[in-house]
């Protein structure tokens, strides 16, 4: 009965505006990124796995909250995806590598965390380079990511997955990593905005390392405007993590 929308029709900073003045509801937005990852998906193979029916209670949950003014942060019901290497409790988190295929979370990675306690919702794992480790997003144990772009064409990497997501309208934001140039390669390539913040700056805790001295997560989104709301929520010291930085 609600109204479909596009989510490529705004920015993430203007869905938030529509979002507080009650113009839009969580559901309609996560309805709208799970319907584009089920009809055009199949063709980029962004994600690894998506967590529909939890996202679609967790956007009901957080309309409810919103219509009792007790929304959680500025990004409370705004779905994002993350990097199959930041871990998720209870998710496989096999990092693109066939000998984690099975490896299941035991905890959130720090990043996964602050965003549950601010109410965006995760739609899923995206497709990365094996092990973080190169540019093309070509994976042994989920296949190769495509440029929605440009047909057949990479969407860089590691984080390809992050990149392409963020430009097919599956997800109003992603996470990625980058350790030598993960998050700023796709973004480039797939003509979205992406950000290695500085060293310590964003926990690492939960994050499967590559070269941890090097290793940093950040987001990607539509416009550097997006970026900066997603960095506010995701900027903290953690003990347990460390390369953090107080």
């Amino acid at each position: 009965s609600l109204k479909k929308i596009n989510v490529l029709d705004r920015f993430l900073f203007e869905w938030v505006e529509l979002l507080n003045n009650g113009k839009v509801t969580s559901f309609q937005i996560v309805e709208s990124c799970l319907d584009r990852i089920n009809k055009y998906d199949h063709k980029i193979k962004s994600f690894t796995k998506v967590f529909s029916e939890e996202a679609l209670e967790s956007s009901s949950q957080s309309d409810h909250r919103r219509s009792k003014g007790k929304q959680l942060s500025i990004l409370d019901g705004i779905p994002y995806a993350s990097k199959e290497n930041i871990e998720i409790e209870n998710k496989v988190a096999a990092a693109g590598m066939l000998s984690r295929k099975g490896v299941i979370s035991k905890i959130n990675s720090k990043a996964i965390d602050l965003l549950n306690k601010a109410g965006a919702i995760n739609l899923g794992h995206l497709n990365m380079h094996e092990a973080a480790l190169g540019s093309t997003n070509e994976n042994p144990l989920h296949g190769k990511t495509y440029n929605p772009h440009m047909e057949g064409f990479t969407p860089g990497g590691s984080s390809g997955g992050s990149g392409a997501a963020v430009a097919s309208g599956f997800s109003l934001f992603s996470l990625g990593t980058d350790t030598l140039g993960s998050i700023r390669i796709p973004a480039a390539y797939c003509g979205v905005s992406g950000m290695k913040p500085s060293k310590g700056l964003v926990s690492l805790s939960g994050v499967v390392p590559l070269c941890s001295s090097f290793d940093t997560l950040g987001p990607l989104a539509r416009s550097s405007k997006d970026l900066s709301m997603i960095l506010d929520l995701l900027i903290c010291f953690d003990p347990n993590c460390s390369e953090s930085v107080d």
